[in-house]
C-alpha cells in the first residue's frame, strides 16, 4: 500500500496513536484493581509454596536449592515442583535432606555431553 504523500502517512500515525491511547485510557482505572488482584494472588501462592518447601526440606537442601536457582532456575523449579508433588501424594515420610535432594537432582537434571577434544 502506497501513500500519496508523507502528510498522509503522518496523519495515519497520529490516528493511531489516538487510538492506542483511548484503549489505555479506558482500560488503565478498571484494568488496575484487576492486575493488583492478581499479582496478590499470585504472591499468595508463592508466599504458600516457599512454606510447604520450608517445611519439607531441611537447611541444608533449602541451601543447595537456592544455589541451583541462582545457576538454573528451570532445575530448580523442576525440583521443586517434583518435592510437592512428593509431599501431596503422601510418598514423604520425612524432611528431605541433601543427599535426597541431590538424588532427585541426578533423576531431573538432562545428561552431560562430554566434550573430549584431540589434538594431533
Amino acid at each position: 500500500m502506497a501513500f500519496e504523500s508523507d502528510d498522509e502517512l503522518a496523519e495515519l500515525r497520529k490516528r493511531r496513536l489516538r487510538e492506542i491511547e483511548s484503549m489505555q485510557a479506558a482500560a488503565g482505572p478498571a484494568g488496575a484493581p484487576a492486575y493488583a488482584a492478581q499479582q496478590a494472588e499470585a504472591e499468595r501462592r508463592e508466599a504458600e509454596r516457599a512454606e510447604a518447601l520450608r517445611r519439607l526440606l531441611t537447611p541444608e537442601a533449602r541451601e543447595r536449592l537456592g544455589r541451583i536457582r541462582l545457576a538454573k532456575p528451570d532445575v530448580a523449579a523442576a525440583v521443586e515442583q517434583q518435592v510437592l508433588a512428593l509431599a501431596a501424594s503422601g510418598r514423604l515420610q520425612r524432611m528431605i535432606d541433601d543427599t535426597t535432594l541431590r538424588a532427585i537432582l541426578e533423576r531431573i537434571m538432562p545428561e552431560r555431553r562430554e566434550i573430549k577434544i584431540t589434538r594431533r
